[in-house]
């Protein structure tokens, strides 16, 4: 047959079987746990955490309800700190007895707090247990700094207060305003202070008025009697800058004599002056038969 083409087949190995022709290779076969589908406990794991806290957390709560009574114990004592000048610790103690006739655990601190507030002369307290049955009380009291009208006082942060007795603090200067005006009246106060004290002025009175003008009125000193300054609206510093810059050159000499002095100009003031005393003449003695 023409055409035909022989094929050369290599010898056959000695010791080894032929492959059949067209036979594929042998796999071993997979064990069968390899093949079954595995078990997924990552949901057991992310419950497990919150179950343990909530057991732990209950624990916790009941174990807590069955030693309280044996842990809470009546107050017995109460310490109370701060240098105190204007109340009592008898007043105080009277003032939180009520809130003392609870145990430990059960007694009512910002209902205290702000009870102790309430006093007049207490700015600020603060109140905290301290194991096993005691109470510590620490008080800030009232700094006064002024009269406010006839009634109340002033702190240095401008705010009101009204002690039951005023006798004792006629000495200090008196503020008047509006009730809004508090701070605002302090804060001028504090500055015009400052800047009079260099002179030897106090000042004894200020009044800011419904209106918005102020009025100023010195204490009497070394420097001589008390005069009255009018500062009329705004620009208050400015103001009391031209009268010390104006009082140094000229007014010195006269304070003595001077009454008022009105600032409400914008370039410059107007004095008044005080009345001259009628000296007084000795009457003359009758000689009588």
């Amino acid at each position: 047959m023409q055409g035909a083409q022989l094929r050369h087949q290599p010898p056959p190995v000695p010791g080894r079987k032929p492959v059949p022709r067209g036979a594929s290779r042998m796999v071993a076969k997979e064990p069968m746990s390899a093949r079954l589908p595995k078990a997924n406990f990552g949901f057991l794991k992310a419950l497990f955490w919150p179950v343990m806290l909530v057991a732990v957390g209950f624990g916790t709560y009941e174990g807590a309800q069955r030693l309280l009574p044996y842990a809470d114990r009546p107050i017995t004592k109460v310490a109370v700190q701060g240098d105190l000048s204007y109340i009592s610790q008898q007043a105080v103690q009277q003032r939180i007895a009520p809130y003392v006739a609870s145990s430990f655990f059960t007694i009512d601190l910002a209902s205290m707090r702000t009870e102790l507030e309430q006093m007049p002369w207490i700015a600020h307290a603060e109140v905290r247990r301290v194991w096993p049955d005691q109470v510590v009380i620490r008080l800030e009291e009232q700094l006064p700094v002024a009269r406010w009208g006839d009634e109340s006082l002033l702190n240095n942060q401008g705010q009101a207060f009204t002690p039951r007795e005023l006798a004792n603090y006629e000495h200090l200067p008196q503020l008047f305003g509006p009730q809004r005006a508090q701070q605002q009246v302090m804060q001028q106060y504090q500055v015009l202070s400052q800047m009079l004290r260099p002179l030897g002025f106090s000042i004894a009175r200020l009044e800011l008025r419904e209106r918005g003008s102020w009025f100023l009125t010195t204490g009497a000193g070394s420097s001589g009697p008390g005069i009255e300054l009018l500062l009329g609206r705004g620009n208050l510093v400015e103001k009391m800058r031209r009268f010390i810059a104006i009082y140094d050159k000229t007014l010195k000499e006269q304070i003595t004599n001077i009454a008022r002095i009105d600032l409400r100009y914008a370039n410059g003031l107007a004095v008044g002056w005080r009345e001259p005393v009628a000296p007084t003449t000795a009457q003359p003695a009758v000689a009588k038969n």
